[in-house]
């Protein structure tokens, strides 16, 4: 035994090592904590939106106490702002860094928004439903979650649909590229509840769009 505890450096027996050790274990603990609740209110948020969601039920989808989320997050405003804004900026910054290249022709950036968009929608299918409810509900939360009048007024991509079509406003081309993509992930539950498609064949459908808009906006873009 002697030469044992020899072996091990005797500074790992001092105070100073004792306390940095309890401080990352609490730090460790409370990560695992926090991302333990956030994971619960992102699972509530979304099934019960913000009105119905009560931090008990957060709580308990945690498998915590109310008192133990309370000390995390004072609120559950604070809570839902920051889900909201995790989820606001999956959906919108999908095009951001494309938007803002300035090396790519607009008929590739098209094909990049969508390949995104649709890959992204496909692994979070819910995500457009609940952020647009939630938009529509507390506008006041979303405005500085991302930059989008900025993003619309001085992008290279506006301005390379300004130089394509200077006869229509940007927006038009940007409302049909975006519902073109998104809207079918806010319409497929309807469809699939009613029997008309099913979860296979929608993806296959979605999959199918990668190719199929950028051809439709192509074609929108040549119609002038």
């Amino acid at each position: 035994m002697p030469r044992l505890l020899n072996s091990i450096p005797t500074n790992q027996y001092s105070a100073n090592y004792l306390q940095n050790m309890a401080k990352r274990i609490k730090a460790a603990a409370d990560l695992s904590t926090e991302e333990k609740i956030k994971e619960a209110a992102r699972k509530v948020f979304q099934q019960k939106g913000y009105a119905a969601t009560r931090t008990r039920d957060i709580a308990e989808e945690a498998g915590l106490n109310l008192a133990l989320l309370n000390y995390y997050f004072r609120s559950k405003e604070k809570l839902f702002e920051l889900v909201m804004a995790e989820k606001i900026q999956k959906l919108f910054s999908v095009v951001a860094v494309i938007m803002n290249d300035t090396e790519n022709a607009l008929e590739h950036k098209v094909e990049l928004i969508v390949t995104n968009y649709v890959d992204m929608l496909l692994e979070h299918p819910d995500l457009p439903i609940f952020v647009l409810s939630e938009i529509r509900n507390h506008p006041h939360r979303f405005p500085g979650a991302v930059p989008m009048g900025e993003l619309m007024r001085n992008s290279r991509f506006v301005a390379q649909l300004r130089e394509e079509r200077p006869d229509l406003h940007p927006m038009q081309l940007i409302f049909s590229i975006l519902g073109m993509t998104v809207f079918p992930f806010i319409a497929g539950p309807v469809f699939e509840a009613t029997g008309v498609i099913d979860k296979p064949v929608f993806n296959r459908m979605m999959e199918a769009r990668k190719k199929l808009i950028p051809v439709w906006v192509k074609a929108i873009l040549a119609s002038g």
